[in-house]
């Protein structure tokens, strides 16, 4: 079986043929930088980083474009409350948004473009709009004409077009020809950044940018287009709109993740129900948090609770548990061991992630009745299946990522203070005092850490 996905665009699982063989173009419509990251935008992330992954083990010359959206009517709103100019809002933002998708073990993108830093792109693209009757200048303002594309506006999120409502992105509806035409650039107004166009000054709007930017570092044509399921109306419809009606083949797939949400709504600034990355990771350790948003799959909502985060974070040790206590027996690991088929076809059936990291555990648990078994050549081939499975996916807990991350120094230190611990209790041992031993062992369990005798030394994790 080969890699079948489900385009939005068609409402069918397809199967996936790149435009260029061996080589895929991706784009994902990445952070609007009003504020920080909760886990609901993080989710989109982390679950199209799999997918690049998947891609790049199969072989694939991945491009993977994450673009940033550094101004619009939010971030504007934020800054005039704050007393701040734009910019600074969007930058801070933009850092804590690289600085989640890091802690989350995201792959950094190819290119990963600012908006503001495209506007010459954006004018070029109004202009072959209006040259071609999909587009007009009215009083300062530029406006997508829906009525001209109105044979195949309303394919992406199916709808037609007499039953769409008015765009309500500006607040100069009068301007419009059609109630329904969208913006494409917005006339300057006192106290807002403006750029210089033929057709006055202003500031783009926020379909165009991702148009101008998607087409510039992919081409005309490119495979793969992803975002949240929020934004199949009105935003992704109208890039297709006005990529299209300006001549450009524009996305051949789009996927969508689900939403993320709380008590059943969506997660969201404005009702205060976000969930901010650092706040997560003081309830779990980063690769746990990750674990959590890709073990569901990444089209199903996700309906947040703390006890389904706990019960992935257990889920996520007791795999850890059998990669740590195999590689105390083998050093060497095959890192071009085949992945197990069944792991392979679920992949390829729609990235489903979910039966996936059940082939893994699967294998864990065959894993843990080779080590009881002392069978080390069993041993040997099911952690190298594990682990080359875990590093498909971003979960790998021997990877450089979270050895090198927080969690593994905050490992380091209670590793540290664990081993004085078992060390006063092989003293006790050795001097026969076992009342003292069993007491050590009894503290350590009441902190949460279970010690278990091995022929090769004691062993500590965390309880689960």
């Amino acid at each position: 079986m080969s890699l079948h996905l489900y385009d939005t665009s068609t409402r069918t699982v397809r199967e996936f043929v790149p435009v260029e063989p061996g080589r895929v173009s991706m784009y994902l419509c990445g952070a609007t930088v009003q504020a920080p990251p909760h886990i609901g935008h993080i989710r989109s992330g982390v679950n199209f980083d799999v997918l690049r992954r998947w891609l790049l083990r199969q072989g694939y010359d991945v491009t993977f474009c994450r673009n940033v959206t550094d101004l619009d009517d939010k971030i504007i709103r934020v800054a005039a409350e704050e007393g701040v100019p734009w910019f600074v809002v969007s930058e801070r933002n933009q850092r804590a948004f690289g600085w989640a998708y890091d802690q989350l073990g995201c792959l950094p993108p190819t290119v990963e473009p600012r908006a503001m830093g495209h506007v010459p792109e954006m004018i070029e693209l109004m202009r072959r709009l209006i040259d071609k009757g999909h587009a007009y200048a009215a009083g300062g303002d530029v406006y997508f004409d829906v009525v001209s594309y109105a044979d195949r506006y309303g394919k992406l999120s199916n709808q037609k077009l007499e039953n769409i409502w008015a765009a309500g992105d500006t607040d100069t509806d009068s301007l419009k020809r059609d109630p329904r035409d969208f913006a494409l650039w917005k006339g300057a107004k006192p106290g807002e950044p403006t750029w210089p166009t033929p057709w006055g000054k202003g500031r783009p709007g926020w379909h165009l940018e991702c148009s101008a930017m998607a087409t510039k570092y992919l081409g005309g044509t490119f495979d793969i287009h992803g975002g949240g399921v929020d934004l199949i109306f009105p935003h992704h419809e109208n890039e297709i709109a006005q990529s299209q009606a300006a001549g450009d083949g524009f996305a051949r797939y789009w996927l969508h993740n689900g939403m993320l949400k709380l008590d059943g709504e969506k997660m969201s600034k404005s009702s205060g129900n976000s969930l901010l990355i650092p706040d997560m990771l003081r309830k779990v350790r980063a690769v746990e948090l990750r674990y959590y948003l890709v073990a569901a799959h990444y089209r199903s909502a996700i309906d947040y609770s703390d006890e389904a985060l706990q019960e992935a974070a257990a889920g996520y040790r007791r795999i850890e548990g059998f990669v740590t206590r195999a590689a105390e027996v083998i050093h060497d690991v095959d890192a071009a061991a085949p992945l197990p088929q069944a792991f392979v076809d679920a992949l390829d059936d729609d990235l489903n992630v979910s039966q996936a990291l059940a082939v893994i555990h699967e294998v864990v648990r065959e894993g843990n009745v080779a080590l009881a078994q002392g069978n080390k050549e069993q041993v040997a081939r099911l952690l190298a299946e594990t682990q080359n499975m875990l590093d498909v996916l971003g979960l790998d807990p021997r990877s450089e990522q979270w050895r090198s991350t927080g969690d593994s120094g905050l490992r380091e230190v209670v590793d540290a203070l664990v081993a004085v611990a078992l060390e006063q209790r092989q003293a006790a041992r050795a001097r026969k005092d076992y009342a003292a031993a069993d007491a050590i062992r009894d503290q350590l369990a009441a902190a949460g850490i279970v010690v278990e005798d091995t022929p090769q030394g004691p062993r500590w994790e965390l309880a689960q």
